[in-house]
């Protein structure tokens, strides 16, 4: 069977390729501690999961509206002005089954073949993979550790050509955990506007910030007419496995947005998104509680690879992500990740997973209890020492 050309522009994201190699181990008797897998380790809230099982009770579990239920896009804009991220009206809100969706919607709708789309290396590789499969030129923006990780607007701006269309944004970042300034938001706000841009902001992390409020290419002026919002509830909540996403659209993308929502899933789930309405409504205790045990171990593993002789690691910002520099080990980043795994049974990602900029560092998502964390810098440390 011969697949049509597009599906080798299509990448995939190596999280879930580590996490079935280590699950084989763990099958064959190997302790195996994961560090690879980018969701939260604490259970969904449990009046949301009560609000799911009342709207099942109750029935809801037939087709809703594509852009969502009108409870829960109303609900999305009230909670995003109650936490002073931006102000925007319900219809331009739409509900898609997990976040994703709103990136292969969003580049669907806008770029065409030879349209350059701009992202962060290291960044989330379903950038450069949805783009390319859109027939799109993915043009990455090098993240620098002597830059603590986040994009250089000067660097930024040397890279805008005439076929430029959409600027992707991350912060809080994956893989490298950085969370960007108000002063480069607004250097990047103002290339977006002079160069007519589009900006997708995913956003997905910016609950788990350590050091004060999220700030968003959003809090500028001329912005909410020129940007997505990505958001949903995975991170926040902890419900990966609910597949719940949104999105905030300018008022040009929610028609055409729609149109590809009803082509594809026709909508999100009924009752979940009764449960996703009882988690932006709900106490914030849960989520105070996930910060703080994520503050804990990153502190305990940012100190932890800065002890293993010939490795050092900025400080996240944000996220749950830790993103140590081994170059002086004196091994490529794919190989150590494959040693730590079969050798010393620590799952990690190499940074070349998210991009050719993210050689010499590995990712560890510290989403692992504090016991855990340590046990797998004993082992990392043991393997390199």
């Amino acid at each position: 069977m011969k697949l049509a050309g597009r599906m080798g522009r299509l990448g995939t994201e190596s999280a879930f390729e580590v996490l079935a190699k280590a699950k084989a181990l763990e099958a064959q008797g190997r302790e195996i501690v994961h560090l690879e897998i980018g969701e939260p380790d604490f259970d969904t809230p449990p009046h949301v999961i009560e609000a799911a099982q009342q709207a099942l009770d109750k029935g809801f579990t037939h087709y809703v509206p594509a852009p969502g239920i009108p409870e829960l896009r109303t609900s999305v804009a009230d909670f995003l002005e109650r936490t002073d991220r931006m102000r925007t009206t319900p219809d331009r809100v739409l509900i898609t089954p997990g976040a994703k969706p709103i990136m292969f919607f969003t580049i669907l709708a806008l770029c065409e073949e030879g349209d350059e789309v701009l992202y962060p290396d290291p960044g989330f590789p379903m950038y450069a993979s949805i783009a390319a499969f859109a027939g799109a030129k993915p043009v990455p923006i090098p993240l620098r550790e002597e830059n603590e990780f986040v994009i250089d607007p000067d660097e930024l701006r040397s890279l805008v050509t005439d076929r430029t269309k959409l600027l992707i944004l991350n912060s809080p970042h994956n893989p490298c955990g950085s969370a960007s300034t108000p002063e480069q938001l607004q250097a990047i706000a103002e290339i977006a506007i002079e160069h007519d841009l589009v900006v997708l902001s995913d956003e997905v992390y910016w609950a788990l910030r350590y050091d004060g409020r999220h700030h968003s290419v959003l809090d500028f002026d001329g912005m909410a007419e020129r940007t997505v919002l990505l958001d949903g509830w995975s991170k926040t909540f902890a419900m990966t496995g609910w597949r719940l996403g949104f999105g905030v659209f300018p008022e040009p993308l929610v028609e055409p947005v729609t149109r590809l929502m009803i082509n594809s899933v026709s909508c999100t789930s009924a009752f979940s998104q009764y449960a996703a309405i009882a988690a932006l409504e709900g106490p914030w205790d849960d989520v105070d509680r996930m910060l703080e045990a994520f503050r804990e171990r990153r502190d305990v593993i940012v100190s932890g690879l800065n002890a293993v002789p010939g490795v050092s690691c900025v400080e996240p910002g944000g996220a749950f992500y830790a993103f140590p520099n081994i170059s002086e080990l004196g091994q490529s980043a794919a190989t150590l990740a494959d040693r730590l795994l079969d050798e010393a049974g620590v799952a990690c990602l190499p940074g070349t997973s998210f991009g050719e900029y993210g050689e010499n560092h590995l990712r560890f998502s510290y989403a692992n209890s504090v016991e855990n964390i340590h046990h797998a810098l004993d082992a990392f440390t043991a393997l390199v020492s």
